[in-house]
């Protein structure tokens, strides 16, 4: 006996769980949670772009749609209301739609009100369709086929725009600004009101990342030595000896890890995640949006040139070295995780000076971006 999947319609704003304008790992996560009640999920995507749109197929009712850049909830689709487990929807304090009931065109008209003649009632963030190979009609008792929420602006979304800034975005990261031997600048949601927060490698620490994140969800507390190898020799002289204690802040949700220097407790790598769908890295973190900052032309210059990770490895290469290709090797991620399949596990890591990109095999997409 299934139980039916009871939702309410938040015109605009979201449907039962799903909040329009979540991030595409908070809802992973959430899904996660629930494989009792949500045991079927598929996760459709274009691997040969880094901004592809992303659908989450949850069978066999739901269909949510992601933005590119951002990777935030955009467009919440609901259909195949009488397949198993059935489907209740509310809307405000009206029951719609139940395991036994026929939800009509006059059901909606008499729950939402009057809309405009057309192949669909359209409210301000939310309309409602008939079956597409119906003839048009005006019938009150025309089933209703699908429903699909998405956000209020007066004309309808493109599946290709970008979510408008909104509540369930407060506190993650809108842009991260990656200055090449200084550190990162995290910019937050409201972007209107919150201060950004500079993370200095050698200067800031643990305590400021607690009060300004929160303690990580994590800290791994090994460092991958196998890169090591390729290091320059290290003097007496180094502020920080490569025999002490260090330890990864892991931040998911915000998309960032931060290596910190077991002597002097400060920051001493950033890696910013990208979170390429396909790639060994997909949905360990969040996106983290970010871009490298050049130099200003001069100290008057307000806005220094600047290249995002949308822009593929190769623009991103000729931005940071102009001349020459970096050194570069092989990484397979899948190495350390056995029976992991995936279509292209390699990866390579191009080295700057002071930058390491990892790129992902094929498509040139860049997956973190490391800074110390």
């Amino acid at each position: 006996m299934f139980s039916a999947l009871d939702v309410d319609i938040r015109p605009g704003s979201g449907l039962g769980i799903f909040e329009l304008g979540s991030s595409l790992w908070s809802i992973i996560e959430l899904l996660r949670g629930m494989q009792n009640e949500f045991p079927q999920v598929d996760v459709k995507f274009d691997i040969d772009s880094p901004t592809t749109p992303i659908i989450i197929h949850v069978r066999p009712h739901l269909d949510l749609l992601f933005s590119e850049y951002q990777q935030r909830l955009h467009t919440i689709v609901l259909k195949r209301f009488r397949d198993v487990p059935p489907v209740m929807i509310r809307f405000k304090d009206k029951v719609l739609l139940g395991p036994d009931q026929i939800l009509r065109r006059v059901d909606v008209s008499r729950a939402v009100g009057p809309t405009y003649e057309g192949e669909e009632l359209r409210y301000s963030g939310v309309w409602f369709s008939f079956d597409e190979h119906a003839v048009q009609s005006q019938d009150q008792n025309q089933e209703i086929k699908t429903i699909t929420v998405t956000q209020h602006n007066g004309q309808d979304r493109d599946a290709l725009e970008e979510v408008l800034e909104c509540p369930v975005m407060c506190g993650d990261i809108a842009r991260a600004v990656a200055k090449v031997h200084k550190g990162v600048i995290l910019h937050f949601y409201p972007t209107t009101t919150s201060e950004p927060f500079f993370v200095e490698i050698g200067a800031t620490t643990v305590q400021d990342l607690s009060i300004e994140l929160g303690p990580p969800p994590k800290i791994y507390y090994r460092e991958d030595d196998r890169m090591r190898i390729h290091s320059r020799q290290r003097t007496n002289d180094d502020e920080d000896d490569d025999s002490s204690c260090k330890n990864f802040c892991n931040y998911f949700q915000h998309g960032v890890d931060f290596l910190i220097s077991g002597a002097t407790h400060t920051v001493r790598k950033i890696i910013l995640h990208t979170n390429i769908p396909g790639s060994p890295l997909f949905h360990r973190y969040q996106r983290c949006p970010w871009e490298i900052e050049g130099v200003p032309e001069d100290d008057e210059d307000d806005s220094p040139p600047s290249v995002k990770f949308t822009e593929g490895a190769e623009k991103i290469r000729r931005f940071l070295q102009p001349r020459e290709n970096p050194p570069h090797m092989p990484l397979n991620r899948t190495d350390d995780e056995e029976g992991l399949n995936l279509p292209s596990p390699i990866t390579r890591l191009w080295g700057f000076d002071g930058v390491i990109l990892e790129v992902a095999e094929p498509g040139q997409q860049v997956v973190s971006l490391t800074l110390f």
